[in-house]
């Protein structure tokens, strides 16, 4: 089976997966990196005005598959 690794990248943070995971095909592959961007937006601080996610798919030659971008940002509106 295929091994893949998911890096994120939080505007501040860079973890680069070295430990991968084997799927079947490459929609089990975009299904695991739905459920990571799903984790990540659960998780996402009231706190904070703007927050991005940015991950990559890698495969075992290190070729980039998939990315994705996650990005919130919050305005509060003045009402009249």
């Amino acid at each position: 089976m295929p091994r893949y690794f998911i890096d994120l990248h939080d505007g501040a943070n860079f973890v680069k997966d070295k430990v991968g995971f084997d799927v079947p095909d490459v929609d089990a592959v975009r299904a695991r990196l739905l459920g990571v961007v799903a984790r990540y937006a659960r998780d996402l601080s009231a706190d904070e005005d703007r927050q991005d996610l940015f991950v990559i798919v890698r495969d075992e030659a290190d070729r980039i598959l998939f990315r994705a971008h996650l990005s919130l940002d919050f305005d509060r509106l003045e009402s009249a």
